[in-house]
This record gives C-alpha cells, sequence and structure tokens, in this order.
C-alpha cells in the first residue's frame, strides 16, 4: 500500500467533528425557541402493527416519572393482555386500567351491545381525563369506536378541545383515525404496514400481539 492510498484519519475526524459541531449549533438555536409546555392530543393509527405499543409505552414513561395516569380500552377489553396483566399488577398506584370493550365488531355482532359498551369507555374516559392529577390517558383502539360510528368523531373531538386540562396528555389509538381528530391533534402517526407475519399464515402471540 502506497501512502497515497493510506486513509487520513485525521483529516476525516476532524471534518467528522466541524459537521457535528454545525449541527449541533443550528440544533441548539432551535431548542432554545422551545420553552413551552402543554398537554398534547397525540393519535396512533394507520393499517401498520404498533399503534397501541407505542401507546402503552408512552404509559411505561409515565410511571417511570412517577406520573399517575390511565388507560380506557375500547375494543380488547375481553382479552387477557400482557399489558393489562403488568400494570394492574404491578403498576395500579399509578395507572388506572379500565378495559370497557367486549371484542371486535365481527366477535360481538351485536351494534347495539358494542355501542352500548363504547358509550361507557367514553364517559370513563372523560372522567378520568377532566381529573387535572392524571397526567396521562390512554384511549386505546377509540379510533374503531369513531369509525363504525358507535362515538361521534365531532364531540369527541370538542371535549378534548374544551375541557382536557392544559398540561393533560391523551393518545387516541387505532387504524382509520377520522379527518376532524387528526386535525386537531398535536402529533399524529401513520403506522405503515410493510410485511406482517399474519400473511404467512402466523397467528397472533404472546409478548407480540398481546
Amino acid at each position: 500500500m502506497t501512502d497515497e492510498t493510506v486513509p487520513d484519519t485525521a483529516a476525516d475526524d476532524a471534518r467528522h467533528a466541524s459537521k457535528m459541531a454545525r449541527k449541533k449549533a443550528a440544533r441548539d438555536k432551535i431548542m432554545a425557541g422551545k420553552s413551552g409546555e402543554k398537554g398534547l392530543i397525540l393519535v396512533h393509527t394507520g393499517t401498520g402493527k404498533g399503534k397501541s405499543s407505542a401507546g402503552f409505552g408512552m404509559i411505561l414513561r409515565c410511571i417511570a416519572h412517577q406520573m399517575p395516569c390511565a388507560v380506557v380500552q375500547f375494543v380488547k377489553g375481553a382479552w387477557d393482555t400482557g399489558e393489562r396483566r403488568l400494570l394492574t399488577s404491578h403498576f395500579g398506584d399509578l395507572c388506572q386500567f379500565h378495559a370497557m370493550g367486549e371484542g371486535f365488531t365481527w366477535e360481538t355482532q351485536d351494534r347495539a351491545r358494542d355501542i352500548a359498551a363504547a358509550e361507557k369507555g367514553w364517559e370513563k374516559a372523560k372522567e378520568l381525563i377532566r381529573d387535572p392529577a392524571i397526567r396521562m390517558v390512554l384511549l386505546d383502539e377509540i379510533n374503531i369506536a369513531l369509525r363504525y360510528g358507535y362515538l361521534d368523531p365531532a364531540e369527541v373531538v370538542a371535549f378534548l378541545q374544551a375541557e382536557k386540562p392544559p398540561l393533560t396528555h391523551v393518545v387516541l389509538t387505532g387504524r382509520n383515525a377520522p379527518e376532524a381528530l387528526i386535525e386537531a391533534a398535536d402529533l399524529v402517526t401513520e403506522m405503515t404496514l410493510v410485511k406482517h407475519p399474519f400473511r404467512s399464515g402466523i397467528k397472533g402471540q404472546p409478548g407480540v400481539e398481546f
């Protein structure tokens, strides 16, 4: 190997350090203008997996910060899920857990029953959101109830805008989030389906799906 082919490590390191210094200065300038705090409306939607998982990840963050929080499940209430086991058995002092749903609509096959369950869940959700001591409320799979018309999206949005305490975060999950909710939200994440084992004949498994 000749001298011409030997990498100039010192020069590369210097260029990298200079580039990162410029990036840090730009980032610090941006962050200097971000000083406000507010309770956020966060929506996790889309056809991809991970919407509820992301919501429960945020609930665990709240617990780690000793922030009181709550969960209302609009669909999976009949399921014995890992998150339900964990939160009710270990963190019941910080996180209220209300499983209000009775399964997916194709399982109950009873629209009136589904509507009643959704309305009951929404009443509990409003009670929890109104409590300023609760810093985050996860409304798991509420978007499904909105999509099927079990709840009125306009009513949900109006309540969040009018009655949510200023520092309370509300997370709403489920595919097909209505446009009114997306418009009102502070943060919207769309999970995109690229590949899923269900299409290859693999059923939902503990630790992955529930």
